[in-house]
């Protein structure tokens, strides 16, 4: 898995490549909660680059949103392949979160 951080505004942007599963979960969650220990409340997640995401993926999700929303922040996906969106769909995260087609959409609803 490799992740990129972009700053847009007051939303950063988390590109994830790759797979998020039991092996690399730990590190993404670390990386997200360091950014937000420094002070980010606003996170998009971009899956467009993602292939694959297991339970260890989906529970380091829940801890990364809680961590934001104790801060009043909020973390919004985009890009879901089919196979991310169907297992978003199945563990009830589609209700759960806000999820765009396209970073741009993204982007214009944190906007609003």
């Amino acid at each position: 898995m490799k992740t990129k951080f972009a700053k847009k505004g007051d939303t950063l942007i988390v590109s994830v490549h790759g797979r998020l599963d039991a092996i690399t979960a730990p590190d993404f969650e670390s990386e997200c909660a360091g950014r937000i220990n420094g002070g980010e409340l606003f996170l998009i997640a971009d899956f467009s680059g993602l292939e694959y995401i297991s339970s260890a993926g989906l529970r380091s999700i829940l801890q990364i949103a809680k961590k934001l929303r104790q801060r009043k922040g909020d973390i919004t996906f985009c890009g879901l392949s089919s196979m991310v969106e169907n297992v978003f769909s199945i563990s009830g995260f589609a209700t759960m979160f806000s999820i765009h087609e396209s970073l741009d959409k993204a982007l214009l609803d944190r906007e609003r």
